[in-house]
């Protein structure tokens, strides 16, 4: 019998449709079940109480569950990083394309974020700033999950937004642009990463890292071109084209998928940085997330 796992995530998984669909989750005893999560607290608030038993997720919000009391929950736990997924998938600020034109045209505007303290919303400040924009020259909301935050620039409820992971395919075919991108600002970036809490759903959890791991490369070499193609389109409702360029960001060695899974030092310092630079948190004087960078400290699970 595969053991079961309930996998929570913002935007649908193209890569776990292809590890589902080419048998490699099967290979690996496993049934999962891909669960969407309205944002980051929703999202770790469920795997804490055991709802789900792990989450395609941003590095950041595992520190901050691991290492911040003042993370929305307000209690910290035993998350760990199983392996990494991804590099950001395009992430980027977005915005109208005239006001993208005129990054200006944006003072006093609504930026729209996930939570305002979360790894997203650490980059878009980044993103911002490289285009002129201080951190008081406009406005931030939370709108939730990547998805949500799509549908709410399209609507207007925000002037500009991050958006990824086939999202921002959409909002440049309704005429909006980047303004700038993480992997050209804030490089080497980790987008997102496959996450336990405890040691409970450890061993399968790693399974699932396996078999995405080597889909992941699958498609990074380009073996699997037309299913995954098929499934981006599907899962993501891309139109032809769109699936096209989708896979293609998959493939990209500064925005794709990771291939063997193994977290990069140097990218995890991006997010380690970007949190201390934009919400620094500090107990009797000690960094809280310096250990998040320490060899053996617990957070990125050994492979």
């Amino acid at each position: 019998m595969p053991i079961s796992l309930t996998l929570g995530s913002f935007t649908p998984s193209v890569l776990l449709r292809v590890a589902r669909g080419t048998g490699a989750l099967a290979d690996a005893g496993l049934e999962v079940t891909e669960t969407p999560v309205p944002s980051s607290p929703g999202q770790f608030s469920a795997l804490l109480d055991g709802s789900l038993d792990a989450v395609l997720t941003s590095p950041d919000n595992v520190l901050a569950y691991r290492y911040s009391p003042t993370n929305p929950l307000g209690r910290t736990a035993d998350a760990r990083i199983v392996s990494a997924v991804d590099r950001g998938l395009g992430l980027a600020l977005y915005a109208a394309a005239d006001v993208a034109a005129d990054p200006a045209e944006l003072r006093g505007r609504t930026f729209g974020v996930d939570v305002p303290s979360s790894g997203f919303a650490f980059a878009m400040y980044a993103l911002a700033e490289s285009v002129g924009l201080s951190r008081d020259d406009y406005e931030v909301v939370a709108l939730g999950s990547t998805p949500k935050r799509l549908q709410a620039l399209v609507r207007g409820d925000c002037a500009a937004t991050m958006l990824n992971a086939g999202n921002e395919l959409h909002a440049e075919a309704a005429g909006y642009r980047a303004l700038a991108a993480v992997s050209r600002v804030c490089a080497p970036y980790l987008g997102t990463v496959l996450a336990v809490v405890g040691e409970s759903r450890l061993e399968p959890t790693g399974r699932l890292a396996t078999a995405l791991a080597r889909t992941a490369a699958d498609i990074v070499a380009g073996k699997l071109d037309e299913p995954t193609a098929a499934e981006a389109a599907d899962a993501l409702g891309l139109p032809a084209p769109l699936a096209g360029r989708y896979l293609a960001r998959l493939k990209d060695q500064d925005e794709g998928l990771v291939p063997d899974g193994v977290v990069d030092p140097a990218a995890l310092r991006t997010i380690v940085q970007l949190r201390r630079r934009y919400r620094p948190e500090t107990d009797g004087g000690t960094d809280l997330f310096a250990p998040a960078l320490a060899v053996g400290s617990g957070l990125l699970v050994a492979s």
